[in-house]
């Protein structure tokens, strides 16, 4: 185990304390143009601890929504990573493109009970009154996730804490983030903003980010300052792992959270996916295929869960019926499940009464049942619009409570679509709608029977995802995750084992020992864990533990197993050690080490009796 001593004087006793990679590396984060790898954005700072750094650094690299390249470069040695910023855009000193660089004596702080006033010296000041939402432990041994308020006034602060304490809430209570919810904080970072709510028609309002809307369609909200935005979480060190950026905005944000009572707790915890476990998508007709819950290769030792595959003698054996369609051939590679899109379109077309929207497309006839997948927005009523697939209505109804805000529907069709073209289309009935309504995306997807898909929630196999160019990868489960389909509340096992992995490259299970003397004169010994398995305040429904192992010179001490708080005798000196495993059934692979922590110290001076 790598670390770095840290001295503690304690009550006379000189205690060496040496924790899991205590070192603090160096973080790089850069932002260019793919075509022309003109760098636009460069961040650089000292980072916290960083557990089973290798060697010669940790990098990911991954297409933004908007085009950009993000690559994203951890080292140990400061010089390492301005090696890399010059290596990616050039001499520094011809950097002519946002930057920072982290310089702690340009920050200053105004502590207030229950909050903090931060006004970073830098440019584009923003002040930020910052509150804590829901919070387990100090930011060095935490990841932070903290919410940014634009088009909320001086007013309307109470509505932002209020707003983000609810989404905070609704995906650590009971699911999604709720079994590592020990290893996250929660802040609120408020800015007032000049005017209420966001842009529309592509016009920002005088609001902190400049958050806007292309038009009043609900396809997605952008911001005009992205610069102010970076500075702003940057400006927080620790504090700021993964800001959210929310707009005063009661519908559907896109990548941009709003408190949207139908949709804010969904985009936060799918785009929450995609920068913590750093995993690209599940849905069809993306574009961005990568980390542990996607396979381009089927053989077996490829894919990244092939550890929770359901009945994995099932991926070895091709003795199906139907084995040449839904199966490979070589015995090392896994079992496909047998599925097709014939039809992907993100419309985002404004619907009209005049003329209904449809489009055509052509099924194999081969398959034994298909689901029409579509999302709308502007439309509350299931009088308003009429869906037909070769004109007969599918009967569908809106989620009751949704209003104008975006949803997503699936009418599934238990019966074989004839070898041919079909059409589906959207007849929107209600003139005054219009403006308002819209169909965001429509697919068509078809299945194998039971023994060529299996679609029962809880399987793990390959099954097939197709891109915005209909390229195929694969995907853990048909629809168990939220990255597949963001009205799911969890992530799969794949992903949720890449959470943990991801969370605990930046927290140590152990967040402090204590070592001192009682009145009586013996040694304390009190170990502080990141409060997990049975430290937890509220249990959850999976199976934990942890176990404690303490060595004393080298030997160990087998009556302290599993203790958290041990004496000894006060005469003695010497090395102790605390090793810290945590097991969870959501884990099975460990190949870093991140569940296992370990702190020594050496006593060199007795205790005194009172």
């Amino acid at each position: 185990m790598k670390g770095a001593y840290l001295l503690v004087l304690f009550l006379s006793a000189a205690v060496f304390v040496l924790a899991d990679d205590a070192f603090r590396p160096f973080e790089l984060i850069v932002h260019r143009e793919p075509d022309t790898l003109c760098c636009t954005h460069l961040a650089l700072r000292e980072t916290q601890p960083f557990r089973g750094l290798p060697e010669g650094g940790y990098t990911t690299s991954r297409v933004l929504e908007a085009g950009q390249e993000r690559i994203h470069f951890i080292a140990r040695e400061e010089d390492s990573v301005w090696a890399r910023a010059e290596a990616l855009c050039g001499d520094k000193h011809t950097w002519d493109f946002h930057t920072l660089v982290h310089d702690t004596a340009s920050l200053t702080f105004d502590v207030r009970p229950g909050q903090v006033v931060l006004r970073p010296a830098q440019e584009d000041p923003v002040p930020l009154e910052v509150e804590p939402l829901i919070t387990s432990g100090d930011s060095d041994n935490r990841v932070d996730l903290v919410f940014f308020a634009d088009g909320y006034t001086a007013e309307e602060k109470g509505k932002f804490v209020e707003d983000s304490l609810r989404l905070a809430e609704d995906i650590s209570s009971n699911q999604t983030f709720y079994t590592v919810k020990p290893l996250l904080n929660f802040w609120a970072a408020f800015t007032p903003s000049k005017e209420s709510g966001i842009g529309t028609g592509g016009k920002p309002k005088d609001t902190a980010f400049g958050l806007y809307r292309d038009g009043t369609e609900l396809r997605g909200v952008y911001y005009s300052k992205p610069e102010v935005a970076r500075t702003t979480c940057f400006s927080l060190g620790d504090q700021c792992d993964y800001p959210i950026l929310m707009g005063n905005d009661p519908l559907y944000g896109g990548e941009v959270i709003t408190p949207s009572l139908a949709n804010g707790p969904l985009v936060l915890r799918h785009e929450l996916g995609h920068s913590i476990i750093d995993v690209g998508e599940e849905y069809d007709g993306g574009y961005a295929y990568f980390g542990v819950n996607a396979a381009n290769d089927t053989t077996l030792d490829k894919v990244p869960w092939a550890h929770w595959l359901t009945n994995l003698s099932d991926h070895n054996h091709h003795d199906h019926e139907h084995a040449s369609q839904a199966h490979a051939v070589s015995p090392n590679t896994a079992r496909v499940e047998r599925s097709v899109m014939p039809l992907q379109d993100y419309a985002w077309t404004m619907l009209n009464t005049s003329a209904a929207w449809s489009t055509k497309f052509n099924s194999s006839g081969t398959y034994a049942w298909h689901i029409v997948r579509f999302s709308l927005s502007g439309i509350p009523d299931a009088k308003d619009l009429i869906v037909e697939l070769d004109g007969k209505d599918l009967g569908w109804v809106p989620r009751g409570d949704i209003g104008v805000d975006r949803w997503h529907y699936d009418i599934k069709i238990n019966k074989t679509l004839k070898g041919g073209e079909h059409e589906v289309k959207f007849s929107l009935k209600n003139k005054t709608r219009e403006g308002e309504a819209q169909l965001c995306s429509v697919e068509i997807l078809e299945f194998g029977d039971e023994s060529e898909f299996v679609s029962t929630p809880g399987h793990y196999s390959l099954y097939p995802t197709f891109s915005e160019t209909n390229e195929t990868t694969y995907r853990p489960t048909n629809e168990d995750c939220l990255m597949r389909i963001v009205t799911t509340p969890n992530f799969c096992k794949a992903c949720t084992e890449g959470l943990w992995h991801a969370l605990l490259r930046r927290v140590t299970l152990i967040d402090s020992l204590a070592v001192g003397c009682s009145a009586s004169g013996e040694r304390t010994l009190d170990l502080t864990l990141v409060p997990l398995a049975h430290l937890r305040e509220q249990p959850v429904d999976v199976d934990e533990s942890y176990e404690v192992t303490w060595v004393r010179d080298g030997v160990e001490v087998r009556e302290w197993t599993n203790q958290t708080s041990v004496t000894d005798a006060g005469d003695a000196f010497g090395s102790y050690a605390a090793k810290v495993r945590y097991w969870t059934e959501e884990v099975r692979v460990d190949a870093d080490g991140l569940l296992e922590s370990e702190v020594a110290y050496v006593v060199m001076t007795p205790c005194a009796r009172s």
